[in-house]
């Protein structure tokens, strides 16, 4: 109750024959017909006030969202500029490459069918060359593979199994670092199927999952956690790890071509695994939570072929 219903009910009033006689409407009347004027008037104050205060923070909300969205549109056309870019250089280096490894492999052929002592520093030499141009065309590799066309073909896939193709794949390396995998309940779910192209989604899952065990190479005990969850229309898959997170200040770079924190590698793993999952029609993101924590999230409604992604 206001104070001005407080004063009116609280107020002596006088009698009609005081006022007008004992005719017309007693004052009593009125004065009760204001109070519940003034109490309909706050009612609807009230409302307006807890309409513009939800208002606010629906507007809130959609400048966050549109913030996002415009940060993943952004990335996503520079990489494709940078995929372009890419492509270009790689083929320049890749024909003088190759010539250099034939060149090399012909020396050191032709010195070792001398079978001298004395030419061994040469031969070996030669190998040297030849190793170093095949891992400068492992990157060359990897380069053409982030800079080409992606455009899945899409199938239904289980999502159980997308993630135990993709341990398996790195098996060796998760036995070796000791890493203990976790398949969370969330994927036993007969529904847990997506719309996908397989192999590209293989490509994505096992290059999170070397990234992962790569990170937990310190800081035993070493858990991989995968699962999944229905979310706004998506499918989330999540990759875990229990490693010591990303830095705050690499978080925002962490799937820009090129960029690692580690000394071996070319950094374009998690940036081709962005084309990938960008070409899905679909997003990634990454935090920390006792450990680095991987989203992929891809529409469960998108229809085969609907999105595509070309460098």
């Amino acid at each position: 109750m206001s104070v001005m219903e407080a004063q009116l009910e609280t107020r002596t009033l006088p009698t009609p024959s005081q006022t007008d006689g004992g005719q017309g409407v007693a004052p009593v009347e009125r004065l009760d017909d204001l109070a519940r004027i003034i109490r309909a008037y706050n009612d609807v104050t009230d409302k307006l006030q807890r309409s513009h205060e939800a208002l606010h923070q629906e507007v809130a909300r959609l400048q966050h969202e549109l913030s996002g969205a415009n940060a993943q549109l952004q990335r996503s056309k520079r990489l494709a500029a940078l995929g372009e870019m890419a492509a270009g250089i790689a083929h320049e280096i890749r024909n003088p490459l190759a010539a250099i490894q034939l060149y090399a492999g012909m020396i050191a052929e032709d010195l070792e069918s001398h079978a001298a002592a004395e030419l061994s520093p040469q031969i070996d030499t030669a190998r040297k060359i030849a190793g170093a141009v095949r891992g400068l065309n492992a990157i060359v590799c990897d380069v053409l593979s982030f800079a080409r066309e992606i455009r899945p073909t899409r199938a239904i896939a289980s999502i159980a199994e997308l993630f135990e193709r993709a341990v398996d794949a790195n098996l060796p390396a998760l036995d070796a670092a000791d890493v203990d995998v976790v398949f969370d309940d969330t994927l036993d779910d007969d529904a847990s199927v997506i719309a996908i192209d397989g192999e590209l989604m293989h490509q994505a899952l096992v290059n999170l999952i070397r990234n992962a065990v790569d990170a937990m190479s310190s800081s035993p005990p070493r858990v991989l956690s995968l699962s999944m969850r229905r979310e706004d229309g998506n499918i989330v898959l999540v990759i875990r790890d229990s490693g010591p997170g990303i830095a705050e200040a690499d978080i925002d770079r962490i799937f820009n071509p090129f960029f690692t924190t580690r000394n071996t590698g070319t950094g374009l793993g998690l940036a081709i695994v962005h084309r990938i999952v960008d070409a899905h029609g679909g997003s990634i993101s990454v935090f920390n939570d006792n450990g680095a924590v991987f989203e992929v999230r891809i529409p469960s409604h998108a229809a085969e072929g609907e999105h595509g992604s070309a460098a």
